[in-house]
């Protein structure tokens, strides 16, 4: 391959991906094209690139995922190659294909590779004539249920249905017993259709107290290929990754080896070029294939900190003809670092996806040791219809206890008002003793249950606190405005001769208040707490009892949010217009988020049983599915198959039967 220069380059992605890859081309020089959906008009990546083409309505398969429209943007704006980050036309051979047949250079491997990796049927014959372990299972073309349900049967339950090109966790589902094999099976491959386009799924022996341990390969088109160490993937819920670390903890240097030369023997084996990773179960000292993602890693941010490598930076060179500027004995590994999404999303609720404006954002100073990888800023939206990871948090230092620390430190400098974000539960796990003696298994997070999403007591009290003191400060700076601090003109609470109890109108949380010369003394649960201290442009500093606090705090919208440490509260306000947010939780039938009803599960006029799954909808690539609130009659669907509905939107209608009976 002849060695050519890139000058513009088209990123065929959004959000924090996008913006991490014109960091690095605007760094070599290049010329950076964004494209975006009628929901990204105003995004951080097209504000941030060069030049930024409009590509279609926000459903990423009307804009996103369209290959015409992207190499109609690249023909158009003349750039000589495109980036397609992680997910979308990432690992599309097609598109790849598209690319060379336009002479633009595909950043990724050749379509060959992604062809053979694509399918993890053709994955693991590969392997298997490679010798690398694979793990008990059925990855062949059959798809009938029934021949299906016939070969779990053979490999024991608990078996893993797994969509063939899929990944991050859509179109897969754990099946415990025969009888919920098929709904199983029907679900992983509507996922699968939506995802990725083929509903071809593989059957595997479902591993238990697996870690999810992946090396990082990188090629060039001369024949040489590298190992950049390893990452542990292992805390995952729903099958998706929440907090990566490099290089993985407790591998001696001789399984290491062997995992990152094996990683190299699958790159060569499908004639690999570009950044790659191969993913392995380990279990004890055996590792098991589980497949090859061939484009750049959500977690590739935690070897480059390890490394000193820009991993964007080679894929950019590598396309362009350079052999690897690093040989194997080169690669050295410096201390660790860990990653952690930022998702919008609510842990507490089964970590159902968010979606809504960014009120407030303070983050971490980017430094030597604390990197953010985001596509985000204040005042952004976050869409319904495209995956809720918002941001990724990097930290590195010398060994993994002290990484652990920055961590730990940075989350509670993360604070986002507008929605629900994972960040409490994160800071849990970063302080979860069994996490921090090391990697647990791929099944820790549901294992601990509530235990991860549990807020501290003391934590949450300061917060309700500093919430009322910055509403009473706001109160107070209102009434000046206003009023000019005449008594006279502030009779809420006010009795002659006696101090003025100002009552703080959060809903659910008796508190009141009484000014003094310095601050206020609280009323939280009977007891009194005295105040002092201000609110600067949400940041709120301020002594409880003589003991300092900084935090920030969001007035939105009739709520006032506090961001104190790691914890997010949100405190409604009370007044005439006030409507519960929370109004729809009686109703299970009620859309938990915006979406797509995907399908209906029952007839209309039915007799259903309380907990029978009733519809399903699709929000932010996942399935969610609703069941009946009682025993009784499904009168009527309120919205078709198809149809977009709103967060709170009612689905169906159950006639209640056992209030019938009782009467």
């Amino acid at each position: 391959m002849n060695t050519h220069t890139l000058k513009k380059i088209l990123i065929a992605n959004r959000g924090e991906i996008a913006c991490r890859i014109m960091r690095s081309a605007k760094q070599m020089g290049l010329t950076t094209v964004a494209v975006y959906s009628d929901a990204d008009k105003h995004a951080q990546h097209v504000k941030m690139a060069d030049e930024a083409y409009h590509i279609g309505p926000a459903p990423s398969k009307d804009s996103y995922l369209v290959t015409d429209k992207i190499l109609q943007v690249a023909k158009n704006s003349g750039a000589d190659c495109i980036h397609p980050g992680y997910g979308f036309l990432s690992e599309n051979s097609e598109f790849a294909k598209a690319c060379e047949a336009n002479n633009i250079a595909f950043i990724g491997p050749l379509a060959s590779s992604i062809e053979a990796m694509g399918s993890k049927t053709r994955a693991k014959e590969i392997m298997a004539e490679a010798n690398v372990p694979l793990v008990p299972g059925y990855y062949g073309d059959n798809q009938d249920p029934a021949f299906l349900q016939s070969e779990a049967e053979k490999i024991g339950y608990p078996v893993l249905i797994k969509a063939a090109f899929g990944g991050g966790g859509k179109g897969m589902r754990v099946v415990e017993q025969a009888k919920d094999f098929i709904t199983a099976l029907e679900g992983a491959q509507r996922e699968a259709i939506a995802g990725f386009g083929n509903d071809l799924v593989l059957l595997e022996r479902y591993v238990n107290q697996p870690r999810h341990v992946e090396v990082q390969v990188f090629a060039d088109n001369h024949g040489n290929c590298v190992y950049l160490g390893d990452r542990d993937c292992s805390l995952q819920r729903r099958h998706q990754k929440v907090i990566e670390e490099a290089p993985a903890p407790g591998l001696s240097d001789t399984l290491r080896k062997e995992m990152g030369e094996a990683a190299v023997r699958c790159a060569l084996a499908i004639n690999y070029r570009g950044a790659g990773t191969v993913e392995f179960l380990l279990c004890g000292d055996e590792f098991f294939f589980m497949e090859m993602n061939t484009r750049l890693q959500v977690e590739h941010p935690v070897t480059e900190m390890v490394t000193g490598v820009d991993l964007v930076n080679w894929q950019i060179n590598i396309a362009a003809g350079h052999t690897l500027p690093l040989t194997q004995s080169d690669i050295q590994l410096q201390g660790h670092s860990f990653e952690a999404r930022i998702y919008a999303e609510d842990p507490s609720n089964d970590f159902i996806p968010c979606s809504g404006v960014i009120e407030s954002l303070n983050t971490p100073l980017n430094s030597e040791f604390v990197r953010i990888d985001t596509g985000i800023a204040q005042g952004d939206e976050i869409s319904p219809y495209y995956d809720p990871m918002i941001a990724k948090l990097i930290v590195h230092d010398d060994n993994r206890e002290q990484a652990l620390g920055r961590l730990r430190q940075a989350l509670g400098e993360f604070h986002l008002a507008g929605f629900s974000t994972n960040i409490g539960f994160l800071n849990n796990l970063a302080h979860h003793p069994t996490f921090n003696q090391g990697a647990p298994s791929t099944h820790f997070i549901a294992e601990q249950g509530d235990s991860l999403v549990a807020v501290d007591s003391a934590l949450l009290q300061s917060s309700e606190l500093i919430g009322a003191f910055a509403y009473l400060c706001s109160l107070n700076n209102e009434q000046a405005q206003q009023h000019n601090g005449s008594p006279w003109q502030q009779l809420s609470g006010f009795n002659l001769n006696s101090p003025r109890i100002i009552k703080v109108p959060f809903k659910d949380l008796q508190l009141s208040a009484i000014k003094t010369s310095e601050g206020f003394n609280i009323t939280h649960n009977n007891t009194v707490f005295n105040l002092q201290g201000t609110v600067i442009k949400g940041v709120c500093t301020v002594f409880i009892d003589g003991n300092k606090h900084i935090a920030h705090v969001s007035h939105c919208n009739d709520a006032i949010t506090v961001m104190n440490k790691a914890l997010q509260i949100k405190l409604e306000l009370i007044n005439k217009h006030y409507i519960s947010s929370h109004e729809s939780d009686a109703l299970p039938l009620a859309a938990p988020l915006n979406g797509t009803v995907v399908k209906h599960l029952v007839k209309v006029g039915s007799t259903i049983s309380k907990g029978d799954p009733v519809v399903i909808i699709e929000a932010m690539k996942m399935e969610y599915t609703l069941n009946a609130p009682h025993d009784g009659i499904l009168q009527s669907y309120c919205f078709g198959e198809g149809e977009l509905v709103s967060h709170g939107a009612l689905l169906a209608i159950v006639e209640d039967t056992t209030q019938q009976e009782g009467a």
